[in-house]
């Protein structure tokens, strides 16, 4: 049986004020939840899962910082991330929804070790290349076409402040 561990270690005095959380092999983009990650990290818990409601509900883009070539731009980001300069955005749904899950996963565990959910701040969150799904699709005259899907891991650390 393996011994899944997380790519950062918690100092041990501050391990009664840390909850974990993480998920495996999430199908989706490994390039969306880089750029979502990359905006909720030091957030605070209940900010972040408001943020991703918005993105789910196409009302707040998410400005992409690294994966950026040929995305639109959209109206009102550099007002609301006045710390990205550029108004290059999107809305990654699909992302949003399996990242606010994950939020919500971290948040119950903070409940079970009796932290106070409105003090609790994003310290660490990651996504990882998961394993590939390789499966054929069937052509004309007896060929085939691969087709891959990508999986993601997804972890998150959240400290009571």
């Amino acid at each position: 049986m393996p011994v899944w561990h997380y790519s950062v270690k918690v100092k041990k005095e501050d391990e009664d004020r840390v909850a974990k959380a993480m998920v495996w092999d999430a199908p989706v983009s490994l390039k969306e939840t880089y750029e979502i990650f990359k905006i909720i990290r030091g957030m605070k818990l209940k900010e972040a899962e408001k943020l991703l409601e918005d993105v789910i509900a196409l009302r707040t883009p998410i400005p992409y910082v690294r994966y950026k070539l040929q995305v639109a731009h959209k109206r009102g980001l550099p007002q609301r991330f006045p710390r990205w300069k550029t108004p290059i955005g999107r809305y990654p749904v699909k992302a949003a929804r399996a990242v606010l899950k994950l939020l919500k996963n971290v948040e119950n565990n903070a409940e079970q070790k009796q932290l106070d959910i409105d003090r609790l701040v994003i310290i660490h969150a990651a996504v990882h290349k998961g394993r590939y799904l390789k499966r054929w699709i069937p052509r004309a005259f007896g060929r085939a076409t691969p087709k891959v899907g990508t999986m993601v891991n997804m972890e998150v650390i959240v400290k009571e402040v």
